[in-house]
């Protein structure tokens, strides 16, 4: 698919002048931090060097006295908590973080994730018979329960109090919970409303500390745990995310988590220095994979473990669990593609809705991405099952997800989720009216370049640019993710050296020089662009990431093309 590049050049060159000064950095560094808010020396310091001092205080969340002093009381009189989490990698570790921190505290506490299929997303009425069954005196769910208005007067109705501690998008009305965590509450006030969920989970365990005057260092204990559960919601990576994931990375490489280091080795992954492209591509499928696949509640278990006989074992079955959701993933993937390529129409397709009985509903999700990924449209995959289809959905760049959905309420069984990813069910007789309503919406929204993938481009730059100083500061940046994304650079009219090969699965690999500077590229996947590097030629313009590659021991520069011209 062919990429609009779009080189940013949004700031005056007095003010990149003035940043780079005042920092003592390149130019093309200045211009970087500008996009990222970073305008003077104190932000900078922020930036670079994130701290737990920079967090804001709970209690600017709207209700957190209210569920903090629920909390503390039900510590104090030693009441039995059930923590009732969602079965994603975010609710995974919201639920094992909270349970862990009120272990330390000496509460009696269970947890409880709902079974995918059964069950579906959110609150259950199984959940809440089962806290019953174990004379649960307080629900506190994590990462769902913001819409569960039925659930809640269900637990309240057995003499269970629920708190809520939530990150999506609230309906209309709340639930009558006895306090709702929730940033993105309209009468919210808290000046940061992107946390994960197990963000708001880490500010509700702050929030009691504090009010018990307990030590604050039990967070960073297992301060890892937000790192990954936050990296892999893809939520932006600015202001308290980035605090998290930063810190919580440092400490996930010297972790002391019995279940992690299990997880690390079976994946391949212990002894490197673990970033978010590790936690998003390796770890964080794996945790998901019990979720998607079966029952979640051995991810909380391999989490909060101390045994390493059963850590292994567990981690084991995550590493086959995985391997059987990429199986399905791609049988799934493959139908799907029959499907579009059945009615696909670049000029006139604005949406795609698809649907089949039997698809498994712990997949669909991923191939939804993966067919964003191939046509650029905002995609639904529907699995039906005895009449009732459970959808998810992805999107792309400016089309908001849940407002579309919105406009297709009357045709749903519910919905929820964010602007770019969400979840619905649909009686099996609606779909095809559903697929002609979210087209138009689709329709009315999306025009011209919106339907072409963008690749923002932070600078040119020749290649004598890229030198030991510019590593250190790139490497400065991380972790990546949304909101900062690892920088891409281009540049231009460079020769191909040598002759370019394909590797691998359909991989690119070349040599390009520019004066006396020479650099390896690959391109993963890009095999088909090799009719556009010719050998000897100076006329390549090429965008990239930089990566160090290590290899038998050793680091070299290699620049990871995104695009080719």
């Amino acid at each position: 698919m062919e990429l609009r590049w779009d080189i940013v050049d949004e700031f005056s060159l007095e003010e990149v002048n003035a940043l780079a000064e005042s920092l003592r950095v390149p130019k093309v560094i200045a211009k970087m931090l500008l996009r990222r808010s970073v305008r003077d020396y104190d932000s900078a310091r922020r930036f670079f060097k994130p701290n737990l001092e920079n967090l804001y205080d709970p209690f600017l969340m709207k209700d957190m006295d209210r569920a903090v002093e629920r909390l503390r009381r039900a510590v104090l009189s030693e009441e039995k908590i059930l923590i009732y989490g969602d079965y994603d990698v975010d609710g995974i570790t919201s639920v094992s973080f909270l349970y862990l921190i009120l272990k330390e505290l000496g509460v009696d506490v269970t947890y409880y994730i709902p079974d995918r299929q059964a069950e579906g997303y959110g609150l259950s009425p199984l959940g809440i018979e089962t806290a019953r069954e174990r004379g649960t005196q307080l629900i506190i769910t994590v990462d769902c329960g913001i819409t569960g208005h039925t659930e809640i007067d269900l637990a309240q109705s057995l003499g269970i109090e629920v708190l809520v501690c939530d990150h999506h998008e609230p309906g209309p009305t709340l639930p009558r919970a006895v306090a709702l965590l929730d940033p993105k509450r309209a009468d919210c006030p808290y000046p940061f409303k992107e946390l994960a969920g197990v963000g708001v989970t880490y500010k509700l365990c702050q929030g009691l500390l504090l009010r018990m005057g307990i030590d604050l260092s039990i967070l960073d204990n297992f301060s890892e745990l937000v790192a990954i559960g936050t990296a892999a919601d893809i939520v932006p990576l600015m202001d308290e995310n980035r605090i998290f994931v930063k810190l919580g990375l440092e400490k996930l490489n010297e972790s002391e988590n019995t279940g992690l280091n299990a997880l690390l080795e079976v994946a391949g992954l212990a002894g490197k220095e673990i970033s978010t492209g590790h936690v998003v591509f390796i770890i964080a499928p794996r945790i998901n994979a019990v979720g998607r696949m079966g029952d979640a509640e051995r991810a909380v278990r391999l989490l909060t473990t101390k045994d390493k006989v059963e850590a292994r074992q567990i981690a084991e079955v995550l590493e086959q669990e995985n391997r059987h959701r990429k199986n399905v993933d791609e049988e799934t993937f493959r139908q799907a593609l029959e499907m579009v390529q059945q009615t696909f129409e670049p000029s006139s397709t604005r949406s795609l809705v698809l649907h089949q009985r039997g698809w498994h509903s712990g997949v669909i999700g991923i191939v939804a991405s993966r067919v964003v990924e191939k046509f650029y449209r905002p995609t639904v995959l529907i699995s039906v099952e005895n009449g009732v289809g459970k959808g998810s959905a992805r999107s792309i760049e400016g089309f908001d997800l849940h407002d579309a959905l919105k406009g297709c309420e009357d045709l749903l069984l519910a919905y929820g989720g964010h602007k770019y990813a969400a979840g619905l069910s649909i009686r099996e007789e609606h779909i095809s009216a559903f697929k002609q309503r979210f087209e138009q919406i689709a329709a009315s929204r999306l025009q011209g370049e919106q339907l072409v993938p963008r690749l923002t481009i932070d600078a040119e730059i020749s290649l004598s640019e890229i030198d030991a100083m510019f590593l250190k500061l790139l490497r400065f940046f991380a972790p990546f993710g949304p909101h900062n994304m690892r920088p891409v650079f281009v540049s231009k009219n460079l020769q191909v050296v040598g002759t370019p090969t394909l590797v691998g699965a359909n991989h690119l690999k070349f040599k390009v020089r520019q004066s006396d500077q020479v650099f390896d590229v690959i391109g993963f996947g890009m095999g088909e662009l090799h009719y556009r590097v010719r050998s000897g030629e100076s006329n390549l313009d090429l965008a990239y990431v930089i990566e160090e590659n290590e290899w038998m021991g050793r680091k070299v520069i290699q620049l990871r093309a995104k695009d080719i011209r």
